[in-house]
């Protein structure tokens, strides 16, 4: 057996007489202090006639807990209750406080009726409607009476952003399409705080709707809706003080907003700072003891020679070679020597050089007669997996082939083959990406992407060229002679031609151990 220790409070049944027994209800004519108006006294007795007709009381057990009585049937809300609340409040149904119904669907084929203006989810933000782009529609004068809203008005979105809602706050009548929920009060209530509700469930994540396809808040999940009624004063008590605190929490909002951004944003800085630092010898202190960059060159220009002499590249048309003298950097192209100081982006430390891309790595590509004449027609399912551009993605290689082709085409395009550790980067599409590649298979170059291979093992180090690609520096060199067409590409001349500062061996490993370090740290924040 339940018992309860109370039914309800006073200023609920003063509210909601239809909840009291019969022989508690106030007996008063409209015109009194209790039914001011007729208008009053019908809404009184609407709210009266479902209320019967329903026969459902809200009840608080002598348990503490609150209960639902429909008929003869009595079942605990314990578990359906999202909070507790004052002893002077109740829980009621949404249904019991607002009579609710949604607009009218679109229906093209109907023209029976008035022509009017009607407001979708789209025009219904929370707290407020945006009016610009208004449609217009047929309504019966029957659909009129059930589509129209007035100023007072609670809606709610059906779909969409389900739950999202505004109380219409202009002095004109206005029609709603279908997905819209017109929440009209039975008696004068504050329609502010159950606004405010919905704002609560919303975001707490209470409100939801079921269907196929997109989610929905029917008529019979609205009607549901176990909200909780404070006594009328309270309301307004409550709303006045959301009002007072709502520029704080704007505000706080906002600085939390701020903060977010920089959480996600401060990282991906941090880490351009760090390389932008180690690619102009600001990162690592210099050792004097560090063979300079210079004689690093030097090596790798010998080292080039050879590799023409065995015909495995093909000399420059233009031998190109930057050099220092009294302080200034100068280039000799041709016999032809200039100062480039106003071409330099910045300073760098003395026992570093500056150095194309080409003269101290393989730059190329995989021809388009070479696909048209050797790849196309020996595309098979298995062999030696073919990289694209789209194989590159985020700093990453993705092995997901779709092409591979026999390793004797591989062979017999062996400039174009990958079979030691290297850079590739596209050179349509994603310009500006790069990864390794990590020579422990073979593979090929396919279309769009191409290799930078250092000449020499003991020269530039790949880590300290991917470093310098992903600063700020290498980007801007790698990109500033891109073609804006239907995709951004630029030319394997243009990657040559990419000016990087290149430090002692001694240092860039030291700067490749610092940087490793530093994004690591940067990675936990």
């Amino acid at each position: 057996m339940i018992g309860f220790g109370h039914i309800a409070e006073p200023d609920f049944y003063t509210h909601f007489p239809a909840m009291l027994p019969r022989s508690s209800r106030p007996r008063a004519a409209w015109g009194t202090g209790v039914y001011p108006s007729k208008q009053y006294f019908d809404i009184k007795m609407r709210c009266l006639r479902q209320c019967r007709h329903r026969r459902r009381w809200y009840l608080k057990g002598a348990d503490n807990t609150p209960y639902e009585k429909i008929g003869d049937e009595v079942r605990s809300l314990a578990d359906e209750v999202p909070f507790d609340i004052p002893d002077s409040w109740e829980w009621v149904r949404l249904g019991e406080l607002f009579q609710h119904n949604t607009g009218k669907a679109l229906n093209a084929a109907n023209r029976t009726g008035q022509l009017k203006q009607y407001i979708t989810t789209s025009n219904l933000y929370w707290d407020r409607f945006e009016l610009n782009n208004l449609k217009e529609m047929h309504f019966s004068e029957s659909e009129v009476e059930k589509c129209t809203v007035i100023k007072g008005d609670l809606l709610v979105c059906e779909g969409g952003d389900i739950g999202r809602a505004a109380i219409w706050p202009f002095d004109y009548p206005m029609c709603i399409q279908n997905h819209i929920h017109r929440l009209r009060a039975y008696v004068p209530i504050c329609t502010r705080f159950f606004y405010y509700l919905f704002d609560l469930y919303k975001h707490a994540g209470w409100i939801g709707g079921k269907g196929i396809g997109i989610q929905g808040l029917s008529s019979n999940a609205i009607h549901s809706l176990l909200f909780p009624l404070p006594p009328l004063a309270e309301q307004y008590r409550i709303v006045d003080a959301i009002v007072t605190l709502q520029p704080y929490t704007d505000a706080y909002a906002d600085v939390e907003s701020t903060l977010d951004i920089l959480n996600t944003a401060f990282p991906e800085r941090l880490k351009k700072s760090i390389l932008q630092e180690a690619v102009q010898g600001k990162l690592v202190p210099q050792d004097p003891s560090d063979e300079p960059a210079e004689a690093l060159l030097e090596r790798i220009r010998v080292e080039k020679q050879r590799l023409i002499k065995e015909g495995k590249i093909k000399k420059d048309k233009h031998e190109s070679v930057i050099f220092r003298r009294d302080n200034s950097h100068y280039e000799k192209l041709d016999s032809v020597e200039r100062c480039i100081d106003d071409e330099l982006p910045f300073e760098i430390p003395g026992s570093w050089a500056w150095a194309y891309f080409g003269n101290i790595s393989f730059v190329t590509k995989l021809a388009g007669f070479e696909y048209t004449k050797y790849i196309a027609p020996a595309l098979t399912n298995h062999g030696i997996p073919l990289f694209k551009g789209k194989n590159i993605q985020n700093g990453k290689l993705i092995e997901h082939f779709e092409g591979f082709i026999p390793e004797t085409v591989s062979n017999e395009l062996w400039r174009s083959q990958l079979s030691k550790r290297c850079l590739l980067t596209p050179y349509v599409g994603s310009i500006g990406n790069v990864a390794v590649f990590p020579g422990t298979y073979k593979a090929h170059l396919g279309s769009n992407v191409g290799k930078i291979e250092p000449y020499s093992d003991n020269g530039v180090l790949i880590e300290y060229i991917l470093y310098f690609l992903r600063s700020a520096a290498g980007y801007e060199q790698l990109t500033k002679h891109k073609k804006a067409t239907a995709q951004e590409s630029i030319s394997i001349e243009a990657i040559r031609n990419v000016l990087m500062p290149i430090p002692p061996l001694n240092e860039q490993e030291r700067i490749v151990s610092a940087i490793d370090t530093a994004l690591n740290i940067v990675q936990k924040l």
